[in-house]
């Protein structure tokens, strides 16, 4: 989250993982071939959402041909969700966990042949824009209710921007409040202080922004912008016990294990163009290796058959035995994604930009392929950006396509030049089975190319909290970012202009490069969008050159679900099976 992604983080670790915000079209494997033919990334459709009409932002969503209510769905992941206050919220899965209960100004509206349209979620349509993009308006629907059965009110929506500001707000999107005019010395809400370029006026809320933004209608359907109720907002603790306003609300949680969902009586889907409310029930369960759910979802027994995944996908020790049998790939959701999976270098520990590009010579692209489950979930990336973003240009600067296994004889003659042999690095990653193998493949080549190597395991439910801590203490980490929303400017900005390094936020490697930020900030000024692409995939080459991370994969999803699941399709607007188009099969 676009963007990620994205987002919309859209990093989500060195496992194979749901994404942040945008992809590109894939869909839905009907032919359960028995052949092997993943899609490839290289080659696919570029990402194209674009903004839907007044009409197209009026519910209810469209019904889904077949589709029955009642019943329960159960999900097999690894990972509770590290947050779920809208604000603090930057990571996918929290992103895509959320879609039932928390509704934005804008959202992805998905047809019946699974094409993603911006449209108004709690606004009457996609926004106004005027001032070329500085000034932005949206007028909020009627009859849009809490979970308690209270009004959304104006007051709710400014103060769903304006807390953003608050200091316990550290890890979500930061776009808005870096755009709103005079915002600089803002520090939210709650000494009664409103903000002065955020206007209410009837039902319409007006943003004055200080630089023109002809995407601000994106941003805010990233999940970071979704509405908080004023009254319910209880600050830090709204993180553990956020408020609904769409169709279904929190039940019952148990941090690290489950968290049920339940239907709102409240949510009337006369209001809401994007969301269907199949199942009576939603059971998300957490502390599943891919490998142990792949093995429930093959089994197929039990409330199992009524189970998907949000994160875990087919397990790599399983991709050949599943893609591979015609029954089995009726149930597998097969997609190209917009993500990019990379090991930023921490720029103020690793200076030299030699010992850089010595780990990119180094790096194990292949063996790391292959750990993943090789070509069927992931194609080796040279690159920031995707094939798939639109901007993408292809090259290859440390020669990864000529030698996938890495180059060790390259990167030592490198830190020779650099009076740097025997470097140490300390590599942080998560405690999973997949992440372990991973690692020691990277320590085993890049201790061949000269360098010392120290491996430490990071608790996977924390990672991106502790990684995003600037004082991390470690030189190489896993993550990955797609764009909130299909351009340049929410794959560069967010993780490589200098703005953004500081705790929480994703600049991991801490590039503070003046000419990459001035190209950053000339780029996204930029009108023609033919000329933006020419910019963006120039900086990618740009930042590259500078050697401030390991582009390592970019991702094919293939998640598999229990055979009583119905119309398993993709949410391309958050990266993730969309949860409010599923239903339980009787």
């Amino acid at each position: 989250m676009a963007f990620s992604r994205r987002n919309f983080l859209i990093a989500t670790g060195v496992v194979a993982a749901s994404s942040t915000v945008l992809t590109a079209c894939g869909g839905e494997d009907k032919g359960g071939s028995s052949k092997n033919d993943a899609p490839k990334v290289s080659g696919s459709k570029t990402v194209d959402i674009p903004v839907g009409t007044k009409a197209d932002s009026t519910g209810p969503a469209p019904e889904v041909k077949g589709a029955v209510k009642g019943g329960t769905v159960y999900s097999l992941d690894q990972f509770d969700m590290d947050h779920m206050d809208p604000g603090q919220i930057y990571v996918s899965t929290e992103g895509a966990i959320t879609v039932p209960i928390m509704r934005g100004l804008t959202g992805y509206k998905i047809d019946d042949k699974g094409a993603t349209t911006l449209v108004g979620d709690a606004a009457t349509d996609a926004g106004t824009m005027k001032d070329g993009g500085k000034t932005w308006s949206f007028t909020v629907k009627e009859g849009l209710k809490w979970e308690d059965g209270s009004e959304v009110t104006m007051d709710d929506v400014r103060h769903t921007f304006e807390r953003l500001y608050a200091s316990f707000i550290t890890e979500g999107p930061i776009y808005v409040q870096s755009w709103l005019e005079g915002a600089d010395k803002y520090e939210g809400p709650y000494d009664d202080k409103h903000l002065d370029s955020i206007e209410i006026d009837g039902r319409t809320i007006t943003f004055r922004l200080n630089e023109a933004r002809g995407d601000f209608n994106y941003t805010v359907a990233m999940r970071g912008y979704s509405l908080v109720p004023k009254k319910h907002d209880t600050k830090e603790k709204y993180d553990k016990r956020p408020f609904s306003c769409g169709p279904y609300k929190i039940e019952s949680r148990s941090v690290g294990k489950s968290l049920t969902y339940v239907r709102n009586e409240h949510w009337d889907p006369k209001t809401d163009p994007i969301r269907n409310a199949y199942p009576d029930k939603f059971h998300f369960q957490f502390g599943f290796q891919q490998l142990a759910a792949t093995d429930r979802f093959l089994a197929d027994s039990g409330n199992d058959k009524y189970a998907m995944a949000i994160f875990n996908e087919v397990a790599p020790e399983r991709i050949a035995q599943v893609l591979t049998n015609a029954e089995l790939k009726k149930r597998v959701l097969t997609q190209v994604d917009t993500v990019t999976y990379y090991w930023p270098i921490n720029t103020t520990r690793i200076t030299d930009l030699k010992v850089r590009q010595a780990i990119n010579y180094a790096w194990p692209h292949q063996q790391l392929q292959t750990i993943k489950g090789g070509a069927s979930v992931s194609e080796i990336a040279t690159t920031i950006m995707s094939p798939v973003t639109p901007g993408y240009e292809q090259f290859d600067l440390y020669g990864t396509t000529k030698k996938p296994g890495g180059d060790p004889a390259k990167a030592k003659a490198l830190l020779k030049e650099a009076g740097k042999v025997g470097q140490k690095l300390v590599i942080a990653y998560q405690q999973s089975d997949n992440s372990v193998k991973q690692a020691v493949a990277i320590k085993n080549a890049l201790e061949e190319a000269g360098f010392k190597v120290v491996n430490k395991q990071v608790d996977k439910s924390t990672f991106y909290t502790q990684i995003g801590d600037i004082e991390n203490g470690y030189d190489l980490f896993a993550a990955g970012w797609s764009p909130d929303w299909p351009n340049g400017y929410s794959v560069f900005f967010p993780c490589w202009h200098g703005k953004n390094i500081g705790d929480g936020r994703n600049n991991y490697a801490q590039l503070n490069d003046t000419g990459v930020n001035k190209a950053i900030d000339a780029a996204s000024k930029i009108a023609d969008p033919e000329e933006a692409k020419k910019a963006w995939g120039a900086i990618d080459r740009q930042i590259m050159e500078l050697a401030p991370v390991v582009p390592d994969y970019h991702s094919i999803r293939n998640w598999m679900y229990g055979s009583k699941i119905g119309n398993v399709v993709y949410d391309a607007g958050n990266t993730c099976i969309a949860l409010c188009k599923l239903y339980a099969m009787k």
